[in-house]
This record gives C-alpha cells, sequence and structure tokens, in this order.
C-alpha cells in the first residue's frame, strides 16, 4: 500500500512538472512566435530544464551528496525559476483575455504575446537572482521581545536562540551549519531551541555535516524537536545521533528551566504528522503540559504553527515554530495560509502568543524571495 502512495505521488507530481512547462512553452516560446532558431533553442532548454527536476532529486536520493550536487543544484534552481515565472505568467492571462474578447488582430496578439513574455523573463530572471542572493548571504538575526505574565521578575530579559527549518541536505552542508554556530553563541543564549527541520536525509548520509552543532553554548541547554523532514529521514536515528551532540530532545515532555530564580517550564512536542510513521511518535500536546504548575509561565517548542490550536487550550504562555518558511518565495505564502494559522512573525493566538521564524535555511529552491532566512533571538520579559 506505501509503495502504491509513492507511485501515486510520484505521478502526480511528475503531471504537474509537465503541465507547468507546457504552460511555459505555450507563452514563452509558442504564442509570441519567435524567428525559428529561437524557438528551437527556447524548446529544449525548456526540455532539458524540466528534465532536470526529476533527475536532480532522483539523484539526490540515490548518489552520494558530493556526486549529486551539481544536478541538485541545477534542478532546485530551476524549480525555484519555474515557480516564479508561472505566477509571474498567470495575471498576465487578462490582458490576453482582453485581447481575445476585443478581437485584436492575429498580428497585434503576437506583438502582445512578444512583450508580455519579455516582461515575464525579465521579471523572474530578476525576482530569482535577488531570491538566490537572499540565500547566499548571511543570514541575520531576528530581535524579538515577548512579555509573559507569568515570568519571574529575576528572569526579565531571558533569550532564546531559535533554529529552524535549516535542512542539512543536497545544497546546504557543514559550512552552513558552522556559520550559524558562530552567530548564535555571538549572541550568548540562556537557552538554544531548534524547531524541527535540521535535515533532509539520514544519519549516515550527513551526520558528520551537523557536528559542529555540539559547539553550541547556551546556559540552559540546546533543545530540539521533530519536524516533518526528520520523518522523512530516520526519525529514531537523528534522535539518538543529535543526544551524542548534547542537544536534549524534547518528545512530548516538559522540562523545569531555571528553578533557582522561580523559573519556567519548557515543553516540546513531537510533529504534528508524526503519528503517520507509527514507532510511538506522535503529537500529544496534553501529554506534555500533564500535571504542570498553571502559575509558571510554559514556552512550547513545536514545529508547526497549527499545535497553537491544542497549546492555546491548555494554557500554554508561548508557542515557537517553524515550518511554514515565511512561505520562502512570494506569493507562497498565501497557499501556506490554507493549512497554518500562522505564516511568519508574532501573534497572539486566543490568549496565547506565537513566534514563527521564517527559517534559518531553505527547502528545495536556494532562493527566498521577499520572506528572508533568520537566527531569532527572542527576549522574554515580565509583564
Amino acid at each position: 500500500m506505501a509503495l502504491w502512495r509513492m507511485l501515486l505521488f510520484v505521478a502526480v507530481a511528475l503531471s504537474i512538472v509537465f503541465g507547468v512547462h507546457y504552460f511555459l512553452w505555450v507563452r514563452l516560446v509558442r504564442d509570441p512566435a519567435w524567428p525559428p532558431a529561437w524557438s528551437r533553442a527556447l524548446t529544449w532548454a525548456l526540455v532539458a530544464f524540466g528534465a532536470s527536476i526529476p533527475v536532480g532529486i532522483f539523484a539526490s536520493r540515490g548518489l552520494s551528496r558530493q556526486a549529486a550536487a551539481p544536478l541538485a543544484w541545477l534542478a532546485y534552481t530551476w524549480m525555484g525559476v519555474m515557480f516564479l515565472l508561472f505566477f509571474i505568467l498567470l495575471p498576465l492571462e487578462l490582458p490576453r483575455l482582453g485581447a481575445r474578447l476585443g478581437a485584436v488582430d492575429p498580428e497585434r496578439r503576437v506583438a502582445l504575446a512578444r512583450i508580455l513574455a519579455g516582461f515575464a523573463g525579465v521579471v523572474g530572471v530578476v525576482m530569482s537572482g535577488a531570491g538566490i542572493a537572499s540565500v547566499l548571504s548571511r543570514v541575520g538575526v531576528k530581535q524579538v521581545r515577548v512579555p509573559l505574565a507569568k515570568l519571574p521578575s529575576k528572569l526579565s530579559g531571558y533569550t532564546i536562540v531559535q533554529l529552524t527549518d535549516i535542512h542539512v541536505g543536497p545544497t546546504i552542508g557543514r559550512d552552513f551549519i558552522e556559520q550559524i554556530v558562530r552567530t548564535t553563541n555571538a549572541l550568548s543564549p540562556d537557552l538554544v531551541a531548534i524547531t524541527g527541520d535540521l535535515v533532509d536525509g539520514s544519519v549516515e548520509q550527513l551526520g558528520h555535516l551537523v557536528e559542529p552543532l555540539r559547539e553550541l553554548r547556551a546556559r540552559d541547554g540546546v533543545f530540539f524537536v521533530t519536524g516533518n523532514h526528520e520523518y522523512y529521514s530516520g526519525a529514531d536515528a537523528w534522535i539518538a545521533h543529535l543526544r551524542t551532540l548534547g542537544i536534549r530532545v524534547l518528545r512530548n515532555e516538559r522540562v523545569p528551566i531555571r528553578d533557582d530564580a522561580g523559573g519556567f517550564d519548557l515543553a516540546g512536542v513531537d510533529d504534528t504528522s508524526a503519528h503517520n510513521f507509527g514507532h510511538g511518535h506522535g503529537q500529544d500536546v496534553p501529554r506534555a503540559m500533564a500535571g504542570r504548575d498553571a502559575s509558571r509561565a510554559v514556552v512550547l517548542l513545536a514545529h508547526q504553527p497549527k499545535a497553537v490550536r491544542d497549546a492555546c487550550k491548555l494554557g500554554v504562555d508561548l508557542q515557537l515554530s517553524g515550518h511554514t518558511h515565511g512561505g520562502q518565495i512570494w506569493p507562497w505564502g498565501y497557499a501556506v495560509r490554507l493549512d497554518q494559522p500562522h505564516v511568519a512573525g508574532f501573534h497572539l493566538h486566543e490568549g496565547t502568543a506565537i513566534y514563527v521564524s521564517r527559517g534559518t535555511g531553505y527547502w528545495g529552491p536556494p532562493m527566498r524571495v521577499a520572506a528572508p532566512a533568520e537566527i531569532t533571538r527572542i527576549e522574554l520579559v515580565s509583564a
């Protein structure tokens, strides 16, 4: 049954890739009626780039990371360009429709098609270049101040650095991990929280790349909760490996922080999708909250923002999440809103504060458009 689901997923994914590329060919090559040599070149370029997507993805699964890296970079970069071109071209259907309804003669339609194709091409290249530049730049630090009514005054100013959605894999490696470790340590945090989707691959493939995480320094420790991508990559093996790096993995449980100063509770839950993978995994916010002292503030680490729907019913004061990447490439954030209650930033959800990071790395296309990556420094203050 699992094989049939996988084959169905592959068939649907390939159909979407083919359909989008056919649309791009129609609007960028056929309708503009470029000179024959240009049309042939553009057609074969689209065929080659389109084929690179499944080839690159399968190569990244079947080959060594070093061998697959060039194909992965090509495939995922084109995936991002394809996405942008598609969404740039969609609203341009309106002037095309107007030309058809207005009975514009064929020669003028071709001229309009060339103008729109050229516009889409230029805008797509500019946006793609800006998106690539964004991920190649040093990750910035986002400062967030969160008042908590139950936080003891002695702990006002307590700092948590949140890292999330790093996605070590075909295009993100050890050098990126070393960079964010240096940046994080320079912030001298009281606590580091890694809220899932650290990796895209097995411990055997990527374990050595995340080794620098053992150098993270925080007075009260480094904590981790699983994201959905850990479950695609062998969650149990990763949980065991991260523990060897001095990282505490919270699985539907709660730990006290700074009891000597009155303290607060830190809780963490499995990813929302974890129950689909069996072996005792599954998000359980009630279990993490069971038996707690309601007079103490509690900070919940949960990969997906939708966990706040349970958290707010159980009196969680603050939830830290990732998963959404802030949309990563505009305008995908609007689609994310169909699945998650919050996409990025600070929000109040029925009395529970929630901060959703845009993510520290990226997934798939090595680009971010209107959703820059972040290392989040959260300062808790007594309200």
